[in-house]
């Protein structure tokens, strides 16, 4: 699974610890949830950070839901929970990872 690369345009609000967006680790950066997407700082501009392609996370026990202990962050038409520095959205049956 790679991540698109698409500057966020028009973006004058600035992401940090305290903008009230969710903090999202992924890989070697953090994106903030927001408006429903994913924004990440990227050589001096935020780029929608989003994954292209399908990864089941195979071998997940833990069925996340509205009580689960998980933050839970709002994602286009779905909703993901973070758990142990990634993203996962329920998918046919499935948890993904995003």
């Amino acid at each position: 699974m790679t991540t698109a690369h698409q500057e966020h345009t028009a973006h004058p609000h600035t992401h940090g610890r305290d903008c009230g967006h969710a903090p999202v680790p992924h890989g070697d950066h953090t994106d903030y949830a927001h408006d429903g997407h994913l924004h990440r700082e990227h050589a001096g501009h935020w780029d929608e950070c989003e994954p292209t392609g399908h990864a089941s996370h195979q071998g997940h026990d833990h069925q996340h839901g509205e009580n689960c202990g998980h933050a839970r962050v709002q994602h286009g038409d779905h909703v993901d929970y973070l758990h142990d520095g990634h993203r996962h959205a329920a998918h046919e049956g499935h948890w993904d990872d995003h």
